[in-house]
């Protein structure tokens, strides 16, 4: 059985580094996905690259911390910063909110509109999109994830990234610090009802996502250990991946992917040639057939 990857770039958009980075990869053959950040330094020129390179699968990468809204934080107070008119920097004080809410169904109901106005303002762009995800990996949490499956559906995405890391990928990365290793192996407590809700919304999603322990570590060692763990069992997986350029641009934007977006960068040329697996997209994903 044919084991397929998806080899995804997150943060398209961020900086032109970071775009020029995507563009070379996948014209190289080894990048065969971009998810793009609705509002960052350089989306405009990241969707006129998504626009003229049709073979580069697209998604998008909903922000909901640590970034700048689409809509006006006056209409989603639930999920903003009002006094910097932005997302709450920090993913512990965007889960405390959203989780000691006195309302959560109107919280439920700002996500959505969010996400729902980054997706339509990159459609709206001529942007074909195949899947969504979110910035920090929001979306592995329940109360996040409902409201963005109903956002994306309603604008015809049916293909979400499963954000958790297999067992088998956590343990072909030994050098990762024991306290990211720690958080990984609690997180996935919450897979089994990520499993349920996206059954439950049609959506079509992959068998885990690999790397995500290795981020800021994924160098062409970690890649190697990967490849060779990869399992032969037909299921579809994802290498989550962050290259780009450390260049003047990266060095303005608040990220602790720094020095390891160069190290990303080469070490996905080591893709090449490697033949335990196919190159796929999540284009190539089928929603479940709903009766």
């Amino acid at each position: 059985m044919t084991t397929r990857l998806i080899v995804n770039a997150d943060d398209f958009g961020l900086t032109s580094g970071v775009n020029r980075a995507i563009l070379e990869l996948h014209q190289a053959g080894v990048l065969t996905s971009a998810t793009l950040m609705a509002r960052a330094a350089a989306t405009d020129e990241a969707i006129a690259i998504a626009r003229a390179t049709p073979t580069l699968g697209v998604g998008c990468h909903v922000v909901l911390v640590d970034g700048e809204p689409v809509l006006s934080p006056d209409v989603i107070p639930g999920i903003s910063d009002a006094a910097r008119r932005q997302f709450l920097p920090k993913l512990g004080q965007f889960l405390a909110r959203i989780h000691t809410q006195s309302a959560p169904a109107q919280v439920a109901q700002q996500i959505e509109m969010e996400a729902r106005a980054q997706i339509q303002a990159l459609l709206a762009k001529g942007v074909a999109l195949t899947h969504v995800d979110t910035h920090k990996h929001t979306h592995m949490f329940p109360r996040v994830l409902r409201p963005v499956l109903r956002a994306a559906r309603s604008c015809g995405i049916r293909a979400v990234r499963n954000p958790f890391e297999p067992a088998w990928s956590a343990r072909a990365t030994p050098s990762a610090p024991i306290l990211r290793q720690m958080q990984v192996r609690l997180l996935r407590m919450l897979q089994a009802r990520f499993r349920r809700i996206v059954a439950e919304e049609g959506f079509a999603t992959t068998e885990g996502s690999v790397g995500v322990l290795a981020t800021g570590t994924l160098d062409s060692g970690a890649v190697a250990a990967l490849l060779q763990a990869l399992p032969a069992n037909g299921c579809t997986h994802e290498l989550v991946t962050h290259p780009g350029y450390n260049d003047g641009d990266l060095a303005k934007v608040h990220t602790r992917l720094l020095q390891s977006r160069d190290t990303e960068r080469e070490a996905l040329l080591t893709l090449r040639g490697a033949a335990n697996f196919e190159l796929t997209s999540f284009g190539g994903l089928m929603p479940p057939t709903v009766n």
